[in-house]
């Protein structure tokens, strides 16, 4: 390989300089970066930050735009159980808020394609919303779970879960869909296409059991066949967005004569049955509440679903500030190279 080294280079037409191939700058990431012994004007290309930057004497400065790389993880509130106080046949487990992750190589729900990177301007507010999940309740008749409420970050938009279904009804749908109901062959309702899966079935005439709700890693339990055996909560799915792998998003657990049903992994709230209540879903995992019966006439309450959460991942060389409602208990968190934030309410979130 030839080396060409000059002091200096003649111009080929007017204030032009002609080089026939593209030019490639010496890349670092941040850390190397650092490490340089440097004079203004020194020009780089940061594979953290994926752009080029050049030092003015002081401080590397991005060229042109900065532009901020976003991963992200968005999660939709749970839909709560449904609960009966009709003859010990019970409602279904409530399905967890949809899921959509674009960190890293990690899965969307449902097994669905990575969803894309962000890259954003500094000094814009965007919009943040994180939806509540679905409420639970003592049931004074027969009634579907209260489906989740909607998550959303820059016009991406994960759905509500799907509240449990009530006693002879389908489950709702929704980012991952509720649990049916007991008694007749009925179905779980449906999740959205990579945000969640489905809820579990009743499918025998009489089955006094009832389906799991969908989680965001798996489809809900179905009813027991036989023996009155309750579905099982839908798994939820892990993300390292944090750097630390946490699983969110499981379906709510069904409910049966003999006892309620687990709920998902990742904060799925378990099934009750008679006076034993079900369990909400967890907070900021978007997770469905369980559903329940009654006892002889005796009302059951179902369980809610988690609020949702939206958890946004960046390059330490730029803060997040929160405002209009928007909030985060931890605040900003500084991980390597990057921080992370968890906002837990809805406002505002601009970058600097």
């Amino acid at each position: 390989m030839s080396t060409l080294e000059t002091n200096a280079i003649g111009k080929y037409s007017g204030n032009n300089v002609s080089v026939d191939d593209s030019l490639n700058l010496k890349s670092y990431d941040t850390t190397a970066r650092n490490g340089l012994t440097s004079v203004a004007g020194d020009t780089i290309y940061n594979t953290t930050t994926a752009k080029v930057e050049y030092y003015d004497g002081s401080a590397w400065v991005s060229a042109g735009d900065d532009k901020v790389p976003v991963s992200y993880l968005i999660i939709a509130g749970g839909g709560g159980g449904s609960a009966s106080i009709s003859n010990n046949v019970g409602g279904g487990g409530g399905g967890a808020g949809g899921y959509i992750n674009s960190y890293a190589s990690e899965n969307s729900g449902a097994g669905g394609p990575n969803a894309l990177k962000l890259f954003l301007n500094t000094a814009v507010g965007f919009t943040v919303t994180v939806g509540a999940g679905g409420a639970g309740f003592t049931a004074s008749g027969n009634a579907d779970g209260n489906s989740g409420n909607d998550s959303s970050f820059e016009q991406i938009q994960a759905n509500g879960g799907g509240g449990g279904g009530r006693v002879l009804n389908d489950g709702l749908s929704g980012g991952s869909g509720g649990g049916a109901g007991g008694y007749y062959d009925k179905d779980g309702g449906a999740g959205t296409t990579n945000q969640g899966y489905k809820g579990g079935d009743n499918s025998t005439y009489g089955q006094q059991s009832t389906g799991g709700g969908g989680g965001a890693g798996a489809v809900g339990g179905n009813a027991g066949a036989s023996g009155n055996v309750a579905g099982v909560g839908g798994a939820g799915l892990s993300s390292s967005i944090t750097s630390l792998a946490v699983t969110r998003a499981g379906g709510g657990g069904g409910t049966s004569i003999n006892g309620g049903g687990a709920g998902g992994s990742g904060g799925g709230g378990a099934g009750g049955s008679g006076s034993t209540a079900a369990g909400n879903g967890t907070a900021y995992t978007g997770s469905g509440g369980g559903g329940t019966n009654g006892a002889g006439g005796t009302a059951g309450t179902s369980g809610s679903g988690g609020k949702g959460v939206v958890i946004l991942r960046y390059p330490n060389t730029f803060t997040a500030a929160l405002s209009g409602g928007a909030a985060s208990t931890a605040g900003e968190q500084t991980t390597g190279n990057d921080k992370y934030i968890q906002i837990e309410s809805t406002g505002t979130v601009t970058f600097s």
